[in-house]
């Protein structure tokens, strides 16, 4: 019988059996205008040489992106996007062993960037945005990362509203799961993502983080994005410093480690949460890690 607690996720050849120490997802922005790091990492070389600087603090994954999904943004053309995007998976792919994902919701996209050497496609849509996904996912045997946002990343903070949060993103999770097992995808191979930020007030926010099991209706990883997400700036009282969201990141997801309620972690910073994550575990599993 399977160890409730134990999460199996497969990318590529390899088989993950998750338990409380979440996979690390370095994230890769290759855009002029993400949220917090736009510009920083805009050419190719500038972007390969942050995925191995985040391999080498502890990344167990890289998600590479060149759209940014900010609130207010408006989509890249694809051809902006695979300029952007391909270099910059297929340098990485010549350099580390980990797996790579890419970050978009266009089919062209998703295939170009497995044909580079990507096995996880990251979409903010949950493969609705582009009726080819599902062809391209299948034909590459990539992995998947869904991801529930209520509205597109130009309206979605308009004005979020739920009748109730938790249980309408996880309905609207376990549909695209089941839909995407009918087309052929194994359930082995996706992951969910409850979008926090995305399409969500603050109090949305705080209600799906409380109740991520609810979230939750059957055996897939939990993938959880909050890094330097501005719901965090908001709690602490602050704005614009990208040092005190990363403060902020760690807290929340050493709660949900607490709880075994995240299985990949998609961050900024590898080294705080390596570090807060390796000293939390450290304890919590006291005396069977306390060595000689």
């Amino acid at each position: 019988m399977a160890d409730p607690k134990v999460f199996t996720w497969i990318v590529g050849d390899r088989v993950y059996h998750l338990g409380r120490r979440p996979l690390l997802m370095g994230i890769v922005n290759v855009t002029p205008d993400s949220f917090s790091d736009g510009g920083q990492f805009f050419h190719p070389e500038q972007a390969i040489e942050q995925g191995l600087r985040l391999v080498e603090e502890g990344a167990d994954l890289l998600d590479v992106g060149g759209e940014s999904t900010r609130p207010g943004s408006l989509p890249v053309p694809v051809e902006e996007e695979l300029r952007r995007v391909v270099p910059v998976i297929r340098g990485l792919a010549r350099q580390t062993r980990i797996p790579l994902s890419v970050d978009t919701s266009k089919a062209a996209v998703a295939r170009a960037a497995c044909d580079a050497g990507a096995g996880i496609i990251n979409d903010v849509t949950a493969l609705t945005g582009d009726p080819e996904m599902p062809s391209v996912t299948l034909a590459a045997k990539a992995s998947l990362i869904l991801m529930h946002m209520q509205g597109t990343p130009a309206t979605m903070q308009e004005d979020p509203h739920y009748a109730d949060v938790v249980r309408e993103v996880g309905d609207y999770l376990q549909e695209r799961l089941a839909s995407l097992e009918k087309v052929g995808i194994e359930p082995e191979r996706m992951a969910i993502d409850p979008g926090i930020g995305f399409g969500k007030k603050q109090s949305h926010n705080l209600a799906l983080l409380a109740q991520l099991e609810e979230v939750r209706r059957d055996r897939r990883p939990m993938c959880l994005g909050v890094s330097r997400k501005g719901f965090l700036n908001r709690l602490l009282g602050q704005s614009g410093a990208v040092e005190r969201g990363d403060h902020g990141t760690v807290g929340i997801l050493l709660q949900a480690i607490a709880h075994g309620s995240v299985q990949i972690a998609r961050v900024h910073r590898i080294q705080p949460i390596h570090d807060a994550m390796t000293t939390f575990l450290a304890v919590e599993n006291w005396p069977a890690e306390a060595g000689a």
